[in-house]
């Protein structure tokens, strides 16, 4: 299986199709194998790169996952860019993912040409999650289709992967509380932010809240667009698939 380093660990990867690059990262709990059902719709027109974070799916397992999670994501992003010797690239990145795809963007703004950040909550995690995640996961634990989801993600020890997962965004929301290290308005890249108005996650704390949040983010950049979808749930890359594929494709290529 092919691997890139980070950290002294390996990181797993696959490609699909020919053309321009165009990584799509995944979110959190998940792994690439939430995107499965995506890669045709792109692999006709880029290659498609599939990443499974440190600590998820099939790369190298973590004790604890680091309290900057989402940082450390973009940074592996980079790495995996510089290994390869991968000049240009787009992105998507979905969930947790966007986080990650912004902040590599940021780190490497002279590779990373555009991004689509779907269904992430802004700057800053969200209070009432961060609050809430303890039980709403171990809720999840013992949820029939939920292990089924998380063991196709992970494998056996998918528990594993979903407590350090919990467990950083409870230290991040109490010792870090931003998701990015530098100003939004640094941001080279084009980005497109998307989601959905009836997101069951985020879009539960306001039926306004992603266009606000979005809004505000766009405003700190002072370029993108914004893409919400009036259906679908969480995230919308894969609610609204054949139509989130369209509305990409044409941000990509004009």
């Amino acid at each position: 299986m092919p691997y890139f380093s980070y950290a002294g660990k390996k990181c797993y990867y696959e490609m699909h199709g020919e053309g321009m690059p165009l990584l799509l990262l995944h979110g959190n709990t998940a792994s690439s194998k939430m995107f499965a059902g995506a890669v045709e719709y792109f692999a006709d027109m880029f290659q498609v790169i599939l990443i499974d974070f440190l600590g998820h799916g099939k790369s190298d397992r973590l004790k604890k996952f680091p309290a900057d999670l989402w940082y450390e994501e973009g940074r592996q992003v980079s790495a995996f860019l510089e290994q390869k010797q991968i000049s240009k690239a787009f992105v998507i990145g979905s969930s947790g993912g966007a986080q990650a795809a912004i902040n590599a963007a940021l780190e490497m703004p002279e590779r990373i040409l555009k991004i689509v950040a779907d269904s992430f909550e802004g700057e800053t995690p969200l209070p009432v999650f961060v609050d809430s995640v303890k039980a709403d996961r171990e809720y999840a634990k013992q949820n029939k289709q939920l292990r089924m989801f998380y063991e196709a993600m992970h494998g056996a020890d998918w528990e594993h992967v979903v407590d350090c997962d919990t467990d950083a965004i409870i230290t991040h929301g109490k010792e870090i509380g931003q998701f990015f290290h530098k100003p939004l308005s640094h941001l080279q890249a084009d980005i497109l932010l998307t989601g959905s108005r009836k997101d069951d996650l985020i879009g539960s704390v306001s039926p306004d809240f992603l266009e606000e949040i979005y809004q505000r983010m766009l405003g700190k950049i002072g370029h993108g667009e914004m893409l919400l979808f009036p259906t679908g749930g969480h995230p919308a890359m894969l609610t609204n698939l054949p139509a989130f594929a369209e509305a990409a494709k044409k941000f990509f290529l004009y």
